[in-house]
């Protein structure tokens, strides 16, 4: 077997664990290497933290390329010296360009998704839906170019997510809109079209990352947000959605 590819430079900041992308659609993060008929034995324990440390420096770096540059456009050379490891790993660890855009785009979508873990039958609602809020506000300030790989994905015509979206998220939102339609019976918040809500909670929130350069210019300030922005968007969003769903103090 041949030896392991060259160890990546420290992982860009926020890098986020690949296996994220198995709270989607079961996808498990292994190797290219597994894929070309391989065999994969169990790594020690410090083996595959430094693979889940190399996989999430080339996802950021990845996502940071596919933003700035397009699928069409993006080259495997380009992410490789955006995660500061040679080309070979990149493809060592993903294979082709596709599959690597692939776990791009199901690692933005596991983390967006993973704030809902907060909407339980018995959590308060007013603790939960602040709390996903907060989550996804966060990422469209700290990861804005997760956002616009989505949407352009999503642009044109989720030709990578469409099962994705219309089997695993469609479960997830019904799952979660019949936490909330649990609430809205028992009293606990005003009426309100749980499934939609999804909707305007993803618009309100990304609209600060996929447009952030009209938010600047309107507000007159600079890129990205400064901290006094950002907070004056998360009290409004919080406040907006909170009041909707006659959950203000």
């Amino acid at each position: 077997m041949s030896s392991p590819p060259t160890r990546c430079a420290r992982p860009l900041k926020g890098a986020t664990p690949v296996d994220r992308r198995s709270r989607i659609h079961g996808v498990r993060a292994v190797p290219a290497a597994a894929c070309n008929g391989r065999s994969v034995h169990a790594e020690p324990p410090a083996k595959g933290r430094i693979r889940q440390a190399q996989e999430a420096a080339i996802l950021r770096a990845a996502e940071q390329v596919f933003a700035r540059c397009g699928f069409a456009g993006a080259t495997m050379h380009d992410i490789a010296q955006a995660a500061a490891c040679p080309k070979s790993t990149v493809h060592y660890y993903f294979g082709t360009k596709e599959a690597l855009h692939r776990a791009v785009l199901d690692d933005i979508l596991a983390t967006w998704l993973a704030g809902t873990e907060a909407l339980l039958p018995e959590a308060d609602p007013r603790e939960a839906l602040t709390h996903y809020l907060r989550h996804k506000m966060q990422l469209a300030f700290t990861r804005p170019e997760a956002s616009q790989v989505f949407a352009n994905e999503l642009l044109h015509g989720a030709p990578q997510l469409s099962a994705a979206l219309q089997q695993d998220l469609r479960a997830l939102v019904q799952n979660k809109a019949a936490v909330i339609d649990g609430w809205i019976a028992a009293g606990r918040m005003a009426p309100v079209d749980s499934t939609h809500l999804f909707f305007s909670l993803w618009a309100m929130t990304q609209t600060y990352a996929d447009f952030e350069v009209q938010v600047a210019a309107v507000l007159g300030t600079a890129r990205p947000l400064p901290a006094a922005a950002q907070a004056r968007a998360v009290a409004h969003v919080e406040q907006f959605v909170l009041r909707a769903c006659g959950l203000t103090a």
